[in-house]
């Protein structure tokens, strides 16, 4: 065999408890698992697992890394974590499909998440050509990890509508659903929506359903960032429900958290909910990241009605003072919808990177510590941030609740997500640090949960909900995607004063049978392809 990993505690991926093997790998997939007492193989190289556990690869089931792969060979920010698959598109609003008017609209509207995309080579249009340039990667290499991709309804509804804020036209519909439909034709695996980004959240239930239907049809799932994670978290929840129930479409809910200050103690109002409709034959999963904070764009705390038209439009709305005055009334006393409602807290809102380098004396910072710096309000401060920085400016939103967050993470349909955005100058540690925070802060420290029962949160359950019939469990047969980590050290070493320090105790990660992390350090290896969707009866 090409490699053979000797004396390793594997944790399998299924749940079930760890056992001690020998693990073959060749031709990129798992040739042999030997339980101790059998008949050991041998290989053309071997390494010594005792003391490790050996994994499937962590899949990232909300990732924003749609330009990074493009950018950074190296993505140590993944690799390292032993992170083998990341799932891209996400939040209703990336880089397929397009056409060039919408194009550059993207690229503007989501700048605080990727950059402006100076440096990629737009070559491509539709959803099948993005997928096509990630397996050419770079030089024809490929890239750093794996990566499977949702169409993202925003970017759907600007190429059939444009930005506005009304009831799409039968015609509309039609049109978006033949955009579903080939996205999915082309291998993506299913539909993301942004309800509190625009364009996306001025779709109404019927039309999101009428969309969800369609990716029924090539079994995929609905992740929806639902419309609302403050005032009216459970009723969001209860709409995404509803709405595919009726499609007949799988629901796979993005980051579900309970935030903010009136949501504190109410995660088992929202597990309660669930386990309703998982009893009643509802298909539904989610992810969390396991960190308090949450981390979005500045420009996304404004109302709806401020960003519709798109950005041109929003940065024409703050210049004019009586405009931008409503705004921050709604922003401040009434609660924004972009803010789920609630009225800002301008000192739990972080600034935690800018595209102009000379306006990085703000990150690090609250908008009310920047304010007070400058003697103005902190509208003042933030308004001047948006339009200096075209809308470029991403924040930290410190509004999260322990007690929910460990409440969450336990139940039985949760996966991991980073929601890791890996642009800025100080970005939200969970980018760099999500997978070893669960093994060594949750599992180690907190002992919620068991590491057996983590490892099948962060590799086999997301491998179902994503249809994947290779990967995600160590079975003879799979992809050879494998993490090797000491589950005595594992830790995150990304913080929120250094987040790019990359984790420790994780000295192993192949993907395909390939080390991308070789004793600790990043090889020059890219196995890394588009993932596309399997149709049900394929291998």
């Amino acid at each position: 065999m090409d490699l053979v990993i000797r004396d390793a505690r594997v944790i399998d991926g299924t749940g079930g408890a760890a056992y001690r093997a020998d693990v073959g790998v060749d031709g990129g997939r798992i040739a042999a698992v030997v339980p101790e007492g059998g008949p050991r193989p041998s290989g053309r190289r071997t390494v010594d697992a005792d003391g490790l556990a050996l994994s499937p690869g962590f899949i990232d089931m909300h990732a924003h890394s749609d330009l990074a792969l493009l950018r950074d060979p190296d993505h140590s920010a993944k690799a390292a974590q032993g992170v083998t698959l990341e799932v891209i598109g996400q939040d209703g609003l990336s880089y397929a499909p397009v056409n060039d008017r919408t194009l550059a609209q993207i690229r503007t509207a989501i700048t605080g998440w990727n950059g402006d995309g100076s440096d990629i080579d737009f070559t491509w249009r539709t959803v099948g050509e993005y997928l096509d340039r990630l397996d050419h990667g770079f030089d024809g290499r490929g890239i750093a990890v794996n990566a499977a991709y949702l169409i993202p309804q925003g970017t759907v509804r600007m190429l059939a509508l444009g930005w506005e804020d009304r009831d799409a036209t039968p015609a509309e519909i039609a049109r978006m659903k033949e955009l579903v439909a080939e996205g999915l034709e082309q291998g993506a695996v299913g539909l993301s929506s942004g309800l509190t980004y625009t364009p996306g959240m001025y779709a109404t239930d019927s039309e999101l359903t009428e969309l969800c239907r369609v990716v029924a049809a090539y079994d995929g799932y609905y992740c929806p960032h639902h419309r609302s994670y403050g005032a009216g978290a459970l009723r969001a929840y209860e709409e995404m429900v509803a709405l595919t129930r009726e499609a007949g479409c799988a629901l796979h809910l993005a980051h579900a958290t309970m935030n903010f200050g009136v949501n504190k103690g109410r995660a088992p109002e929202l597990l309660a909910l669930l386990d309703s409709a998982l009893a009643d034959g509802a298909d539904i999963t989610l992810d969390t990241y396991p960190y308090l904070p949450g981390c979005t764009t500045l420009a996304a705390m404004l109302p709806s009605w401020a960003a519709e038209g798109g950005p041109d439009a929003t940065l024409a709305r703050l210049r004019d003072d009586a405009t931008a005055e409503r705004i921050r009334h709604v922003v401040e006393v009434e609660g924004a919808d972009g803010c789920h409602g609630v009225p800002i807290e301008w000192d739990r809102i972080e600034i935690s990177g800018v595209n102009d380098p000379s306006l990085g004396g703000h990150v690090g910072k609250t908008v009310a510590a920047s304010a007070r710096e400058r003697g103005e309000d902190p509208w003042t401060t933030a308004r001047r941030l948006l339009l200096d920085d075209r809308l470029g400016p991403t924040i930290l939103q410190h509004v999260g609740h322990e007690e929910n967050v460990q409440a969450i993470m336990k139940h039985p349909v949760h996966t991991g997500g980073s929601d890791g955005i890996l642009h800025g100058a100080k970005p939200h540690p969970r980018a760099y640090g999500t997978f070893p925070q669960y093994l060594g802060r949750y599992v180690r420290e907190l002992a919620v949960l068991s590491l057996e029962e983590c490892v099948a949160h962060l590799t086999g359950r997301p491998a179902a909900r994503l249809r994947l019939p290779d990967r995600g469990l160590i079975r003879e047969g799979y992809r050879a995607d494998l993490v090797l980590f000491d589950p005595d050290t594992v830790a995150a070493g990304s913080t929120f004063e250094n987040p790019r320090t990359l984790p420790t105790g994780i000295p192993h990660v192949l993907i395909d049978g390939r080390f991308v992390i070789e004793d600790g350090h990043r090889t020059d290896t890219l196995a890394g392809r588009a993932i596309r969707r399997v149709a049900p009866g394929q291998n």
